[in-house]
């Protein structure tokens, strides 16, 4: 797989996972670190090839993060003849019925929350021989706005079989409400010691890739800002994703870039799961070039060939739309420049005190600074800061 020496997280963490006693490990380290290899080397380190039974756990946020930890289970378990599922709801086309689905055997089972939590409670997804969860995204999975409660219920019926179960949380960011709760019910549940690795913040990947404002009079100008200098420009960059808020907003740009003669597509969660895992496919394969996407993609997505950001608009939170969502800029941003590769991002601002103030502050959370374009209409600003970025 080329991977040559450990990063600084597998360094750290990987003799704590594999080596008896087995410590429990909660690890923040930024996106691209290569925390996925630590918790696959994790669950295919322990599993009992001769034991036909579930005894390793992923659970992640979208169908999207549990099909790509899939794809690493399988590359790094080539050899190992360990027989691994899928829980994630099932598309149109290979539905059956819950009550007709067979026991499950597989010995490492990678999934969404509440097709996991299904399968246990009709009693298809044993528990008695786990020897390893491991929470992808953890600060989401356990946060009160994410999938907690569900969460909670997973980790009880897992308790009832196995108190010993190794328990592994990765994440980019974590919350203090989220360090809370893992204080107060997670080391509760699951005895043993637990091994605290944190990056800071502020160490997390900004730095990677070259941040710009792009200020903008009207949605309008928006576009053109993305058709006529990002797409023109950069048309050789690789490839681009476009961060919306909302659902309508992503099939407004849709359709504007494909009446201009782009080539895009777009994702979001109320699209079939046929159809999204078809676009995630086209656009690993570099089929497309284009994604827009909500923050269904934000989070764990892993595509080397992405090297532009767009955010159409500036993440902030549902419950203080005034409030940037901070945690879902660093995750939005950590798409380019994976495993330290160039990488460039635009925010498009319109000018509007709401706009600059919520710039404002991400750049005063994270302690940066994010420079100003000249103007959206000009070629020169635009080529200079792809430049300034390695991507020209």
């Amino acid at each position: 797989m080329k991977f040559e020496r450990p990063s600084k997280i597998q360094a750290i963490s990987l003799p704590k996972i594999l080596n008896p006693p087995y410590k429990n490990v909660i690890a923040q380290a930024h996106n691209g670190s290569g925390k996925t290899t630590c918790f696959v080397l994790g669950m295919l380190s322990r599993v009992d090839r001769e034991c036909k039974a579930p005894q390793a756990l992923c659970i992640c946020p979208t169908r999207e993060l549990a099909i790509q930890n899939m794809e690493v289970l399988l590359k790094m378990g080539k050899y190992m003849e360990i027989t691994s599922e899928l829980a994630i709801p099932a598309d149109s086309s290979n539905y059956i019925p819950i009550h007709k689905m067979p026991l499950i055997t597989a010995q490492v089972i990678i999934g969404t929350p509440g097709t996991i939590n299904k399968w246990i409670i009709a009693k298809i997804l044993g528990m008695s021989q786990m020897k390893i969860l491991v929470f992808d995204e953890a600060d989401h999975m356990l946060s009160e706005s994410g999938f907690q409660d569900v969460t909670v219920k997973i980790m009880k019926a897992i308790v009832k079989c196995n108190s010993n179960c190794q328990v592994l949380l990765f994440s980019a960011t974590f919350e203090g409400a989220v360090l809370a709760f893992v204080s107060k019910t997670v080391e509760k549940l699951f005895v043993g010691d637990y091994e605290r690795i944190v990056v800071k913040k502020e160490e997390l990947s900004l730095d990677a890739v070259k941040q710009y404002r792009v200020q903008c009079p009207d949605e309008h100008s928006k576009i053109e800002a993305i058709k006529g200098k990002i797409f023109e420009i950069g048309d050789k960059v690789g490839q681009s994703i476009i961060f919306v808020r909302k659902r309508d907003s992503a099939s407004n740009l849709h359709k504007a870039l494909v009446k201009l003669g782009y080539e895009v597509t777009t994702i979001h969660g109320a699209l079939k799961q046929e159809d999204r895992d078809t676009i995630i496919k086209e656009f690993k394969q570099g089929l497309t070039q284009v994604l827009i996407s909500t923050d269904v993609l934000a989070r764990g997505f892993d595509q080397r060939q992405v090297n532009l950001i767009v955010n159409f608009d500036l993440p902030v939170r549902y419950d203080k739309p005034w409030e940037p969502d901070y945690e879902v800029y660093l995750h939005r941003v950590g798409r380019a420049g994976r495993f330290g590769r160039e990488g460039a991002v635009f925010n498009l601002l319109l000018d509007v005190d709401r706009d600059i103030t919520i710039m404002d502050k991400i750049e005063k959370h994270f302690s940066v600074q994010i420079p100003q374009l000249g103007s959206w209409k000009s070629d020169k600003d635009f080529k200079d800061a792809l430049k300034k970025a390695g991507l020209l």
